[in-house]
């Protein structure tokens, strides 16, 4: 019984990667394509289905580390998914005033490089039970590059939003009401600014700290 589960999830994880990995190079080519073609000004048009499919797809991997399919602890990757989705969703498609800014090419790019490499880091570790050092050097290292461009691009797009979420008032909710409720959209966005001061360095060290286990486990072996 227990090898039939390990078989299906194997099975699962490892083309639930793949596809996810496929989505994710769509938005890679789509982004330099309309770079080097038209300009940044039209990068988010050219990316906007597969990026929302290939990141909503993600909200799979909290359930996977809920349910125990997968180590990574959901303290770690509730925030950084929840984060993507804000932008996606919350900034990206909800304000098109911001979508044909330079910001969308630099976090599309950042974004999908790193998610390439790790989606097929662990497609090939769940298929084959093993990935190639220079590809496990790549998973724990680029993040040293992409991470802060990424992380800049997301704060940048969310600062851009801000004007425009307070003249639209989009998603706030006013009294009276009949739930006598009240939510101002305008500053939980400042909120979650507010959230990657700390929350942006903290998840950095983390990762440093996954990168020295990863690399001298890797060596040892």
């Amino acid at each position: 019984m227990a090898g039939s589960f390990s078989f299906v999830r194997r099975v699962y994880l490892t083309l639930y990667n793949w596809i996810v990995f496929a989505g994710w190079a769509q938005v890679l080519y789509f982004a330099v394509k309309t770079l080097k073609e038209t300009g940044h000004e039209n990068v988010y048009e050219a990316v906007e289905k597969p990026l929302q499919l290939a990141q909503t797809a993600a909200v799979l991997e909290i359930l996977h580390g809920l349910v125990g399919l997968v180590r990574s602890p959901v303290s770690a990757t509730l925030p950084q998914i929840g984060s993507r989705l804000f932008l996606t969703w919350g900034i990206l498609y909800s304000f098109p005033e911001v979508q044909s800014h330079f910001l969308v090419a630099s976090l599309v790019i950042s974004w999908s490089i790193t998610e390439i490499i790790r989606y097929s880091f662990f497609g090939l570790k769940e298929a084959l039970g093993f990935a190639p050092s220079w590809h496990l050097w790549l998973r724990y290292s680029s993040f040293l590059v992409l991470y802060p461009t990424g992380i800049t691009s997301e704060v940048g797009l969310i600062y851009l939003a801000l004007p425009h979420i307070k003249t639209s008032e989009m998603y706030s909710v006013r009294m009276p009401n009949t739930l006598n409720f009240s939510f101002d959209f305008f500053y939980a966005t400042i909120l979650v600014l507010a959230i990657y001061v700390p929350g942006s360095p903290h998840m950095y060290r983390y990762m440093l700290g996954q990168r020295k286990r990863a690399l001298s486990k890797s060596k040892r072996e």
